[in-house]
């Protein structure tokens, strides 16, 4: 169970940030009222929000998943791959000590680069995605903390997706969210695998948050796919970030 979520609003620079798409650039005042409805999610899902300040030096700010993972028992600052969202850290940071009092705070150094959307947890084991973002001495850091405090790790490599999450996501209930990409992996076949479609890929970043499944709007065959399998939905239109590269578990740091 999630209690707590931080999320840092979207600067004005926001459509500076870096991306792959070629969707074009992102309207502000849609993105605001976006990222405004998606915090409304988290709190239906019973989450205390803390909103960081945007942060207008960094326009990729928002996506606070990549600068940190968080735990019950420690959190680890990131160092990110991207050079331009290394100051991202200090915000996050500072309100980890601040208003959450984390004793145990952990650091990635340089030369390992590690970004959060490549970390997924799946009960006590991390699986960790090699990604342009993520280097092996970053994975072999943050496996080294984690095995320290308890938890396992898996190391996936990968080809295509910009982020692990971009395309394999744990939903609860034994099941996997995923595309192509993984879904032969041999460390995923033990889980239900749910395959999303070639046109719904985006569709594979959905979030489970407590009672409720976070999917994006707009991907009716997996929409249909997870009702039929009793999942209690919130759709989401995501459609400004998805031309920033940025889904929706990037938006939040979610941790009990």
């Amino acid at each position: 169970m999630f209690r707590s979520a931080i999320v840092r609003k979207p600067c004005k620079n926001f459509s500076k940030g870096l991306t792959t798409s070629s969707l074009g650039l992102p309207n502000y005042e849609i993105v605001l009222e976006q990222h405004e409805n998606y915090i409304k999610a988290l709190r239906k899902c019973g989450l205390e929000i803390h909103i960081l300040e945007a942060g207008e030096k960094y326009p990729d700010s928002t996506f606070v998943e990549d600068i940190a993972i968080i735990n019950e028992k420690c959190a680890v600052i990131t160092n990110p791959g991207a050079q331009s969202r290394k100051g991202e850290v200090h915000a996050i940071l500072k309100i980890l000590n601040d208003k959450y009092n984390y004793e145990k705070i952990e650091r990635i150094e340089a030369p390992g680069t590690l970004d959060g959307g490549d970390v997924m947890r799946i009960n006590k084991c991390y699986y960790i995605g090699l990604s342009s973002r993520t280097n092996k001495e970053g994975a072999s850091q943050l496996a080294k903390i984690l095995g320290s405090y308890g938890f396992t790790s898996q190391v996936v490599e990968m080809k295509e997706s910009l982020h692990l999450k971009s395309g394999v996501n744990y939903i609860l209930d034994n099941r996997l969210l995923s595309i192509d990409e993984f879904r032969d992996n041999p460390l995923f076949q033990k889980f239900e695998i749910i395959q999303v479609e070639k046109d719904e890929e985006y569709a594979a970043n959905c979030i489970r948050v407590n009672n409720y499944l976070i999917m994006p709007k707009g991907y009716n065959n997996l929409k249909e796919t997870l009702t039929k399998l009793n999942y209690i939905i919130i759709e989401l239109d995501m459609s400004e970030f998805k031309k920033m590269d940025g889904g929706l578990s990037c938006l939040s740091l979610r941790f009990p």
